[in-house]
């Protein structure tokens, strides 16, 4: 598709916020994911931002992973209800509460995107795969699709692809992958959603830095979708320059539009 557009960002600000504002026109908010900020932050932080501007959102750890996890001893204030029922995406209210908080925070901000990210850790089961269909089609009837859910899974589920296919395209359901390691089951509406966590083993290297060899893959890779809007987010130790530098790269080398 000639008119493409590739929207190039990092996972958090990485620098002074009005420094990013004046290098990039996206970022995905990673507090967002630790623990809520609140409607004031965000008020605060659109307004501070310009116009044009666009924030996606890593949802609220509390609906992707359980009680357990490490990541929530991060949080100074503990959701409310029984911490057994947060996490997984299981149907539960804790969850759905949780998501329509994000969801509140998302209209605030003027976000097109609620970004899921489970863990290796969440088991898949005939089970697992019955409440996660639960929880997708109360999203679904709470959002009515005025925004894009998408859905970054780990561990067994990213490698059920049928059974993970059918619940994205039930639902309305973004796949968000790393281009590097997996890609994308299907394209929702045209659009392509890419978390890059650094090449190597296992789902993360944050300390891997691109190289021009890498970006002339990862443009290989983003041709074979004829796509309308591709989000490429860095989300390693280098990505503020990596980021630049594949933009860089896609404005002297392909002709998609850039931002």
């Amino acid at each position: 598709m000639d008119l493409s557009i590739v929207k190039i960002g990092c996972c958090g600000f990485s620098s002074s916020r009005f420094k990013y504002y004046s290098d990039f026109h996206i970022v995905e908010l990673q507090n967002t994911f630790y623990e809520l900020p609140t409607i004031e932050w965000c008020k605060k932080l659109r307004s501070e931002a310009p116009v044009d501007f666009e924030f996606t959102i890593k949802a609220w750890q509390v609906i992707t992973h359980p009680s357990t996890s490490p990541t929530w001893r991060r949080m100074r204030v503990k959701p409310k209800g029984s911490l057994e029922n947060y996490g997984y995406l299981k149907p539960t209210r804790e969850n759905i509460d949780a998501f329509n908080q994000v969801l509140e925070l998302a209209h605030v901000l003027k976000s097109r995107f609620i970004i899921l990210q489970t863990p290796e850790s969440m088991i898949y089961s005939d089970e697992s795969v019955k409440w996660v269909s639960e929880f997708f089609k109360e999203i679904e009837s709470i959002t009515q699709k005025r925004i894009v859910v998408g859905w970054e899974p780990r561990g067994e589920w990213s490698r059920r692809e049928s059974v993970l296919e059918k619940i994205l395209r039930e639902y309305g359901i973004l796949h968000v992958t790393d281009l590097f390691r997996r890609k994308p089951l299907y394209i929702l509406d045209g659009l392509i959603y890419t978390r890059l966590h650094g090449i190597g083993p296992g789902e993360v290297n944050y300390k891997y830095k691109y190289s021009v060899s890498d970006f002339e893959k990862l443009s290989s890779i983003l041709s074979e979708f004829d796509f309308r809007e591709a989000y490429v987010l860095f989300n390693n130790i280098y990505m503020y320059q990596d980021a630049l530098s594949f933009r860089k790269y896609l404005v002297e080398k392909t002709s998609y539009i850039i931002y």
